[in-house]
């Protein structure tokens, strides 16, 4: 068992970072902690992607010297996707951010009881 958890540290590591960002997004009242775990977890996806995507000895999907042959480059789909991920996770953190902003400056507090329980009261 300890040879394949060494020939695969990446995904190990990936399968680690999601849990700190899983248990973050669940165990934190605090809004920006929470969105600090959601990226966490976006960056062990990212992570896994590209460690699956990586075969040892082949090239970037870039065409140099002529040689088109298959064997020689790795995969490009799991890259295109890591990149897509990433643009779309910079979005969606700027857009929770924003949220985040309003929401403090409408109930100054980041703690999602406070808020929940301050917006209850505004509803009565």
């Amino acid at each position: 068992m300890g040879g394949n958890l060494f020939a695969n540290y990446e995904e190990v590591v990936a399968m680690i970072l999601f849990g700190i960002g899983f248990t973050t997004l669940l165990l934190h009242r605090n809004m920006i902690k929470k969105i600090i775990g959601l990226n966490i977890m976006d960056s062990a996806v990212y992570l896994f992607l590209a460690s699956k995507g990586y075969i040892e000895g082949r090239l970037a999907p870039i065409v140099v010297n002529n040689v088109t042959d298959m064997e020689v480059y790795i995969n490009p789909v799991p890259s295109g996707l890591v990149l897509t991920g990433i643009v779309v996770s910079v979005s969606v953190s700027a857009l929770m951010l924003a949220l985040t902003i309003r929401l403090y400056r409408r109930y100054h507090t980041l703690d999602l009881d406070e808020i929940i329980i301050q917006s209850k009261k505004e509803g009565k």
